[in-house]
């Protein structure tokens, strides 16, 4: 099976609306995502034969008719599923695996703090709910599912359930992650105090020595 027919497959395996008798042509003439998809296939393989500005000419105009912005450079595998899509980013060094989907308002983007590889590593089956942020030159391993307004700044092993901002992981490969004991927090006013201490002690062995160095005969 080519890679067009894994990415149109893709989307009547995982979006019902689209399982009618006209389906198909709803696909064709409405699907954002798959409009997206099309348009940034044809400007990577462009990008692969180093063909200048006509590539991002195309992911530009994608963008403008999509509200979707993939970069021509990103390396995104088959069966790709972007449902609704609108807000979508994937920065120029992205790689993403076969049989991911994402929802609206899916940012894979990088810190603007580095150069060459800057943004993140998507493993297979992979879902990213709808606003999450995946930032930086990290990896989510494959299986794995970010949750709808998570920010994920590390790498997540496979099989892991991501929530929240920072995103952490509540569940591995099925099991719920052991949660925080809220009985076993460390006190911030007693680590305060200590810093103090610590720091008035650093203060006075200066003021020591600053007035040996001006007296050092006493």
């Amino acid at each position: 099976m080519s890679t067009f027919q894994k990415d149109w497959q893709a989307i009547f395996d995982r979006d019902p609306a689209a399982r009618t008798p006209f389906g198909w042509l709803e696909v064709i003439l409405s699907y954002s995502g798959f409009h997206a998809i099309l348009a940034y296939r044809l400007a990577h393989f462009l990008n692969d034969l180093k063909i200048p500005l006509i590539p991002r000419l195309i992911s530009q105009i994608a963008r403008f008719l999509t509200g979707i912005e993939i970069h021509p450079a990103a390396k995104i595998g088959s069966g790709i599923f972007i449902d609704h899509g609108m807000g979508v980013v994937i920065g120029e060094t992205t790689e993403i695996g076969n049989d991911v989907t994402m929802y609206q308002g899916v940012t894979l983007g990088g810190t603007g703090k580095e150069r060459g590889k800057r943004h993140p590593t998507i493993g297979s089956n992979v879902v990213i709910g709808a606003g999450a942020k995946v930032i930086g030159n990290i990896t989510i391993g494959d299986n794995s599912k970010i949750g709808a307004g998570s920010v994920v700044v590390h790498s997540i092993p496979e099989g892991c359930t991501v929530v929240g901002v920072p995103g952490e992981i509540v569940r591995r490969n099925g099991s719920k992650v052991s949660q925080l004991d809220h009985t076993d927090l460390p006190d911030p006013v007693e680590e305060l105090r200590e810093r103090i201490v610590f720091l008035q002690k650093e203060i006075d062995d200066l003021e020591a020595k600053l007035k040996h160095a001006k007296n050092p005969k006493k």
